[in-house]
């Protein structure tokens, strides 16, 4: 795919989906920073993949939720690169329960890491990208935030409130040549997925018309595609990647 800019920033890219997004991207020829909130070893490996496929990575630590650490994170990207050319909003986290039993502590501790997070992140795009009057932004929702879900509901308000909050972005930005889509992925196979049983997950495929769950690399592609050139003329725009789950 074809690429303006030269970086980009993949928030939670330690492992699973944000970890394949960051190989695949590296892949494509940007400079990828990974970021770990605790798991430094593995966004090491991360790193260390990349640049065993010729591809160029650093690793930046910090809690997205952390306002002054991702603004400063921010900074030093710039500050070594010269720009922030794209950003992947990937992080977050889940603390289920039935609503009637969550406490608000839980469901806030959901909303600062998943929805707090990813506008700090697409503010501080804004800012420093409308300097060159380019970039891209995608944010990483969830089915669950379109269709919402039992024993979910923080989780279905920081997705929803995501998707919502990218096509406000969106028409903000649009004027500074600056684009913010989402991508709503299903269930999608990963090391959260593999440890369910074979008939929790059976239940769930039969609910899937493409009749499997979705590959990391699936999601990274069609981030891939939303911060390319190929869809310039995209924005406020929500990709579902979910087999036919939700339409």
């Amino acid at each position: 795919m074809k690429f303006t800019g030269t970086n980009v920033l993949v928030t939670g890219a330690s492992r699973g989906i944000g970890a394949e997004i960051a190989k695949g991207l590296a892949a494509m020829g940007l400079k990828v920073w990974v970021n770990f909130r605790s798991g430094e070893a593995e966004a090491n490996a991360v790193k260390e993949a990349i640049e065993a496929e010729g591809g160029k990575a650093e690793v930046i630590g910090f809690d997205v939720s952390n306002e002054e650490a991702f603004v400063a994170a921010v900074k030093s990207i710039v500050a070594e690169d010269g720009e922030l050319a794209y950003l992947v909003n990937n992080a977050g986290i889940t603390k289920d329960g039935l609503a009637m039993r969550m406490k608000s502590e839980q469901f806030m501790d959901v909303i600062e890491a998943n929805l707090k997070s990813t506008f700090i992140g697409c503010r501080e795009a804004l800012k420093v990208m409308r300097k060159k009057r380019f970039g891209s932004v995608v944010n990483i929702a969830s089915i669950v935030g379109e269709t919402g879900n039992a024993g979910q509901t923080n989780y279905a308000a920081s997705k929803g409130g995501t998707i919502a909050m990218t096509k406000s972005f969106a028409i903000e930005a649009a004027t500074s040549g600056i684009r913010y889509n989402t991508i709503t992925p299903g269930f999608i196979a990963t090391e959260m997925t593999a440890v369910l049983k074979e008939e929790v997950k059976d239940a769930f495929t039969a609910k899937i018309p493409m009749a499997r769950f979705g590959n990391p690399s699936e999601v990274a592609d069609a981030v891939a595609f939303l911060l390319s050139d190929h869809s310039s003329y995209i924005t406020g725009e929500t990709l579902k990647v979910n087999g036919g789950m939700f339409m």
